[in-house]
């Protein structure tokens, strides 16, 4: 049974933590957070494309940071969340078209190769991403799964990274690509890393020369910092529960607004653009 949602309007936010992601070699450099004051500067929209963790809630618990990422900006950015849980990067951009069969190379057959409403929606040319906006994506969670339609092996990961990279490049909108976050797992006293599709991601950022963060090791060092290891196993109490729904891997409200935290600072730590907009 859930837990009952804990109030974590009462709860104190702890402070962001000094660490950055490794900007990857060979992506361009971004210039400085500074110049054109943000007051003075066109409204952008900042669109998000991912899963649970990132996504809008449907109840208390989980929250993803997303939902969080708009209060930390000034009031020139709209945060556009279109994260839907439990997708893959695949399902995400051609739902209803994974087949539940793989091809001869081992991916999941997808046809028609017509996009899902939600992508579409981001490409149109009127009410979609324009020049000056930015598209966040975060994917690799779901992705490892060795069934279809979920499944997504590495090559084509990079594959689909490059495909809405070069679509948003090519309306003038600044991609940035985030290794997925972590869940929480102790060894001992210590929080370790539990994703995958860490390569690709950094592979398909230097390709494509656009900024990515390191959120995977960004959040387990966060985990490190709250000292959530050692853990017997309960997620439903002290620290841990309270940043956690009743498992290792969503987020109540609090903890959602940490990890939204930790993508703001890498935003400024790195010097993205984005980061001007920051309250």
């Amino acid at each position: 049974m859930r837990k009952r949602f804990l109030a974590v309007a009462a709860l104190t936010v702890l402070p962001l933590l000094p660490v950055a992601g490794p900007a990857s070699a060979g992506t361009r450099e971004c210039a400085p957070a500074t110049g054109v004051p943000a007051s003075a500067a066109a409204p952008v929209k900042v669109w998000l494309a991912g899963d649970s963790t990132m996504a809008d809630p449907k109840s208390s618990c989980p929250v993803g940071w997303g939902n969080q990422f708009d209060a930390l900006f000034n009031d020139d950015v709209t945060v556009v969340n279109s994260a839907v849980a439990g997708r893959s990067i695949q399902t995400w951009l051609y739902e209803s078209n994974v087949q539940n069969t793989k091809d001869s190379a081992g991916e999941c057959v997808v046809s028609p190769k017509t996009f899902h409403q939600r992508w579409q929606n981001m490409l149109n040319p009127t009410t979609g991403m324009k020049a000056g906006d930015y598209l966040v994506i975060q994917f690799g969670i779901n992705d490892g799964s060795p069934d279809c339609p979920r499944h997504v092996g590495g090559a084509r990961y990079k594959e689909l990274l490059a495909l809405m990279t070069k679509a948003a490049e090519d309306r003038g909108v600044t991609p940035i690509l985030l290794t997925p976050v972590s869940a929480i797992k102790c060894s001992g006293n210590t929080a370790v890393g539990t994703r995958g599709f860490l390569t690709e991601t950094f592979d398909a950022a230097r390709d494509a020369g656009v900024p990515v963060i390191d959120l995977h090791k960004l959040s387990y060092t966060l985990y490190n910092t709250l000292k959530f290891c050692p853990n017997d196993g309960d997620f439903t109490k002290g620290p841990v529960g309270a940043f956690f729904c009743n498992d290792h891997t969503h987020f109540e409200a609090a903890g959602a607004r940490q990890i939204a935290g930790v993508v703001a600072k890498a935003l400024r730590d790195q010097r993205i653009p984005l980061s001007s907009y920051l309250k």
